[in-house]
């Protein structure tokens, strides 16, 4: 049995070599922590070769789902989980050695924090992200009790949870699919009382992968999500503001159009889920918008 308290999570999709890379690199953690793989669906040869790296490497645990399910796969690889603390991976990311045991001290010391956000070093040069860039410098600012900046945002591939929080905020929306699903989860995890902290000394390795949906398509899910987010858990006038902007959006941008039908589809489902959330955790948003 390992001696961690953390499962990797990692969601894979038709990256079978990156994905054996991956594993190799989390094998080398020490203490070796328990691995679930949630294959979204691969029509490669993803599934026996994760078959065969858990009977070289031991520890890992794959999990097939018929279709893509997209982000809300890794509500399948927590659910699995039988350690009180998670870390997501992607098939292309890393935990450095030294992060998982840091994080655990951290969150044993912490019991209101429910996420911690980790530094992503990008590429063989590591280099920042600029997301965690921006991390390091919240608005939010810093509480003295807590173990870094608050924040109200994340990257998946560079997260880890306190898995009773994930449950109780309800994990990844299916609603959103892939992209920017962070950002929902984020502000669920406030609204139901958790802290989302930021923690530079953690830090986890990212070499993007080269097999991924065109920079068009990502983009579009990423306008369609903020919306559905902002129409999901925002005040009605922000939620109407929202909607106009991404509006006025499509005469600069036409790809944009898209994200408007994706949004527009989704409305009935939106209105039925649609849930305010906690005036003070508007304020800080609201503050983060704010925010140049």
């Amino acid at each position: 049995m390992s001696g961690a308290r953390t499962t990797i999570v990692i969601v894979t999709r038709n990256r079978c070599a990156e994905l054996l890379h991956t594993l190799g690199k989390l094998a080398t953690l020490r203490p070796k922590p328990s691995i679930v793989v949630v294959d979204n669906g691969s029509t490669d040869a993803t599934a026996p070769a994760v078959r065969a790296a858990a009977g070289r490497l031991g520890g890992i645990r794959l999990i097939r789902l018929s279709r893509n399910e997209g982000a809300a796969a890794r509500n399948v690889g927590v659910a699995a989980a039988d350690t009180p603390y998670v870390a997501f991976a992607d098939d292309d990311s890393w935990w450095a050695e030294d992060a998982l045991p840091q994080a655990e001290t951290i969150l044993d010391e912490h019991p209101r924090v429910g996420l911690l956000a980790a530094r992503t070093l990008v590429g063989p040069d590591e280099h920042g992200d600029p997301v965690s860039e921006r991390m390091a410098t919240s608005p939010l600012g810093q509480d003295q009790s807590l173990p870094g900046p608050s924040v109200l945002g994340f990257l998946a591939c560079a997260a880890i949870v306190r898995r009773s929080a994930f449950l109780d905020a309800g994990g990844f929306s299916r609603l959103l699919h892939f992209g920017g699903e962070e950002e929902l989860l984020a502000y669920d995890l406030a609204a139901a009382g958790w802290q989302l902290c930021y923690v530079d000394s953690l830090r986890a390795h990212h070499h993007p992968s080269l097999i991924r949906d065109d920079r068009l398509s990502r983009d579009v899910r990423l306008l369609r999500n903020h919306t559905l987010v902002t129409w999901l858990r925002r005040p009605a006038p922000v939620a109407v503001c929202s909607g106009i902007g991404l509006l006025r959006r499509t005469l600069r941008y036409p790809p944009a159009v898209l994200a408007v039908a994706g949004a527009l589809a989704r409305l009935p489902v939106v209105l039925a889920r649609r849930t305010r959330l906690p005036d003070e955790v508007e304020r800080r948003i609201r503050l983060l918008d704010a925010t140049p």
